[in-house]
């Protein structure tokens, strides 16, 4: 059977007084940049922290009486594992998530708290759905696809629903891809409405089998998943996603890790949005200048999701914060007596810049004998003010070198 827009109306019935109407909010910045309209569709304020308990829900509340007796089982990175938790307490009934062992544990924790039994099994995504299906065999469970289903599909659809009734004037949408559910359900109810609407859909390059399968005209896979945005870290498109995407989608485009790093911090800095890596690919997409857009359009893309933990985030604004230039990593030379670094401490404070970190180095650096190798970590306003410092410390003789970004092997 396949997705139709009356479908995605109908799943629009079913969910309405249990998901939130996440609001459409401007960005201001970056609609200066463009010239156009920017919009940010904010699902990573939807209940459970992302989309998913859209098609979810709307999955478990159409399964039969005998079914829902069973409970209800799906294999989850995170959020799919949150959604079907949240959906099926919602609806009084038990549900049982796999997840690879090195999920995230917020989101286990996350899951838990929502009434699901989790079990960690495996050390990829494959591994978690193959012992789902072995726990569904044994016990009777139902299974609930993330994305390949025709419901999953039509819940996840109604967000395209309220995008249109917020933007009416919608030119383009920009949405992340994982197994397809998400923009499939999304372009189907857009182009159904606003046929114009140029749909680009958004992949991790560390994870990108959607143009390989289009181009094959079939799902394909891909061998390895490796990107910080786990929540569209699908290896292979679904059978009913895929289509969707060949009728509907124009361009699928691919973006780093970088890129979406940018994003992520972009809707903290800017939008003040917490916003987990598939979440800010679409952003991190715009932002790099990888979608079309013309000055005057209108364009929207879904912030999918926003359960990042913790420790990624801080490392993912340290990083782009020294891609920005804020934060500088210099070492130089002083003499080996008291009194000396308290000197380079002295320039770096009369030169406005704070001092994150600082290291002596003497082996691992083989400075010349009688002086000391220095690291300094600094934060500084921008990239201009970072080489002021720089300058004021050459100015007094200490000749630094400025570490940069990337010099690491792959």
């Amino acid at each position: 059977m396949a997705v139709r827009f009356e479908d995605i109306q109908a799943a629009r019935a079913v969910i309405r007084k249990v998901i939130a109407s996440t609001p459409t909010l401007p960005d201001p910045l970056t609609s200066d940049e463009l010239g156009a309209r920017v919009f940010v569709k904010a699902e990573c304020l939807q209940r459970g922290g992302s989309f998913k308990i859209r098609g979810a829900y709307h999955k478990i509340a159409a399964l039969t009486p005998e079914e829902k007796a069973r409970g209800v089982i799906a294999p989850s990175a995170g959020n799919h594992a949150q959604g079907v938790a949240l959906a099926a307490s919602l609806q009084g009934i038990r549900s049982t998530i796999v997840m690879p062992q090195h999920a995230p544990l917020t989101k286990v924790v996350a899951t838990r708290r929502l009434g699901a039994e989790v079990v960690l099994h495996g050390a990829s995504f494959d591994d978690a759905v193959a012992h789902a299906h072995e726990l569904q065999e044994q016990h009777g469970y139902t299974y609930v696809h993330a994305f390949n289903d025709e419901k999953i599909i039509a819940g996840q659809g109604t967000i395209g629903l309220e995008l249109l009734e917020a933007l009416p004037d919608l030119d383009v949408l920009v949405v992340p891809i994982g197994g397809g559910g998400l923009i499939g359900g999304i372009a189907l109810a857009v182009k159904h409405l606003r046929p114009q609407v140029q749909i680009v859909g958004v992949q991790a390059a560390g994870c990108a089998p959607v143009n390989p399968s289009l181009r094959a005209g079939h799902p394909v896979s891909v061998p390895v998943a490796q990107t910080i945005a786990d929540g569209i870290a699908v290896k292979r498109p679904g059978e009913l996603t895929l289509p969707l995407i060949q009728q509907y989608v124009d361009q699928v485009l691919e973006v780093t890790d970088d890129e979406i790093a940018r994003g992520i911090v972009h809707c903290a800095q800017h939008l003040k949005l917490v916003v987990e890596g598939a979440g800010a690919a679409g952003m991190g997409a715009i932002l790099a200048g990888k979608v079309p857009v013309r000055p005057g359009q209108t364009v929207a893309t879904v912030l999918c999701g926003g359960n990042i933990d913790g420790n990624l985030l801080s490392r993912v604004i340290e990083q782009v914060m020294v891609r920005q230039g804020r934060y500088l990593l210099l070492k130089l030379a002083v003499v080996d007596r008291p009194g000396a670094l308290a000197r380079v401490v002295d320039h770096v404070a009369a030169a406005g810049a704070n001092i994150i970190d600082i290291f002596h180095r003497r082996a691992l650096w083989l400075a010349p004998l009688g002086k000391v190798g220095v690291e300094l970590v600094l934060e500084v306003r921008d990239a201009e003010h970072g080489k002021e410092v720089m300058a004021r410390l050459e100015q007094a003789g200490y000749h630094p070198e400025r570490e940069r970004v990337g010099e690491w092997p792959d």
